[in-house]
């Protein structure tokens, strides 16, 4: 009977001390709003504060202006007109210099001819399986003698693209070309196992080549061309090999200056060779 007395005592002790704990926590929590209400209304009345004090400055400002007399009013305006030419021509100058860049944006990508010759998907097995990223070949040219090429290797389509592109501008070569629409002779060009004939043709033929090697001669401006590849279709080796080929190609004035002759002499020795099919070497 004893033990039983104790444990009811014990119980009701409990319970009272977990009615107590209850109502010290409830009167916390609201301490702590009301905490929260005092701050909130505290920074409402710095701002209102805040928010009068520029107002009345504001006023003050506008009370001075008009107790100053008119010629003060006059003065601002002077001043204030002063200020705007000079902002005026500046802003001419701001607008000139960004449409001059503007135009140079626009004469850049006019000056050259970019094409794109292939572009394939590469696989890298790693340990947790494939990553697949592309590779791109481009050709850029200027139209008037200058050609070059790049390769560019990215995660995404448009990144290889660029950087082939600016592999190819900082890789061109100049080509020197016969009245600017065909080569001045025929020539050879080897890379492994791409083989090119380049020969030169008469006005009207066209372009008349493959495709990768097409894109040189657009690039580079050719209107009038008779091209073969012989061996691989490989793109990157066709066109190393027309490159290979177009590095050999020279035009009378570099061979008169070679040879120390005039530029005359050799033009001679080529009308002289023209009209008879007999002198012509193939």
């Amino acid at each position: 009977m004893v033990d039983k007395i104790k444990k009811d005592k014990k119980n009701a002790n409990d319970t009272n001390q977990a009615i107590v704990d209850d109502k010290f926590a409830k009167q916390e929590k609201v301490e702590k709003n009301k905490s929260v209400e005092v701050k909130k209304n505290q920074d409402v009345d710095k701002n209102v504060e805040e928010q009068k004090k520029s107002e009345e400055t504001l006023k003050s400002v506008k009370d001075n202006i008009p107790a100053t007399g008119k010629n003060m009013s006059k003065t601002l305006t002077a001043n204030k007109a002063k200020q705007k030419k000079p902002n005026d021509n500046e802003k001419k100058t701001f607008e000139s210099k960004k449409q001059n860049e503007i135009n140079d944006k626009v004469l850049d990508q006019n000056e050259f001819i970019e094409k794109l010759v292939s572009i394939n998907r590469v696989a890298k097995v790693v340990k947790g399986g494939r990553r697949f990223s592309f590779a791109a070949l481009v050709v850029v040219g200027d139209g008037n003698g200058m050609v070059g090429h790049g390769k560019g290797k990215a995660k995404e389509v448009p990144e290889a693209i660029k950087k082939a592109t600016d592999e190819a501008k900082n890789n061109m070569i100049r080509v020197p070309l016969r009245q600017g629409r065909t080569l001045h002779h025929d020539i050879k060009g080897r890379f492994d196992s791409g083989k090119v004939y380049l020969r030169s043709a008469p006005s009207g033929t066209g372009v008349i080549a493959g495709g990768p090697m097409r894109a040189v001669f657009e690039a580079l401006g050719i209107q009038d061309i008779v091209a073969k590849s012989v061996g691989t279709s490989n793109p990157h080796n066709m066109i190393r090999a027309t490159f290979e080929a177009l590095r050999v190609a020279s035009s009378p004035k570099i061979i008169a200056m070679r040879r120390g002759l005039k530029i005359n002499d050799i033009t001679k020795r080529r009308k002289i060779s023209q009209p008879g099919s007999d002198n012509v070497k193939n």
